[in-house]
């Protein structure tokens, strides 16, 4: 990637009206963002629309994007706000039926490969959506610490309990279903 393809000079032709950069960086980030928001929902449609409404307030509000930080965890930090008001809109937090198909055609099967998947996915649905999101953002998104604090716009330690408890609690729900 040259310093023209970075996401900061991107972000900068976007504010000169190149809707071209604003393609390339849709493209960067669109599978990221629609993982983790239906990792979150666990609901294709909210997905795809978190991840429509994230693009669409990032492409409006890039007047408020520091070129000095990371463009990815900025725009994740718009989709994570987004998911979770969906959330608290549609109250998703229940836990998903046993019988779920495992339909592997579309991108919301993307990381479910096998059954250990599936039964990690309804055990992540069991769990409160605070914990559910920073064990998204940790372990399948690859966030450190400091990303998911500016992502969740909370202290590094907050952040770090809550990822504790929430693994405890993530081992608790497949212990409880056999699945450990």
């Amino acid at each position: 990637m040259t310093d023209d393809d970075s996401d900061a000079a991107l972000v900068l032709r976007c504010r000169d009206g190149n809707r071209r950069a604003f393609e390339t960086l849709l493209a960067r980030y669109e599978r990221q963002v629609f993982g983790a928001a239906y990792r979150i929902l666990h609901h294709r449609e909210d997905a795809i629309d978190v991840t429509q409404t994230a693009f669409m307030s990032a492409y409006e509000h890039l007047d408020r994007f520091d070129p000095s930080q990371r463009f990815g965890s900025w725009l994740y930090r718009i989709a994570m706000n987004a998911a979770l008001d969906c959330v608290r809109s549609h109250h998703r937090s229940e836990a998903l039926p046993d019988d779920l198909p495992a339909d592997r055609d579309g991108p919301e099967e993307m990381f479910a490969h096998d059954q250990d998947d599936l039964a990690m996915q309804q055990a992540l649905m069991e769990l409160k959506v605070e914990y559910r999101t920073v064990i998204v953002l940790k372990h399948l998104q690859d966030c450190s610490y400091e990303e998911i604090a500016q992502i969740l716009e909370c202290p590094v330690k907050t952040v770090k309990s809550r990822l504790f408890t929430a693994r405890q609690a993530l081992r608790d729900v497949m212990a409880a279903r056999g699945s450990l």
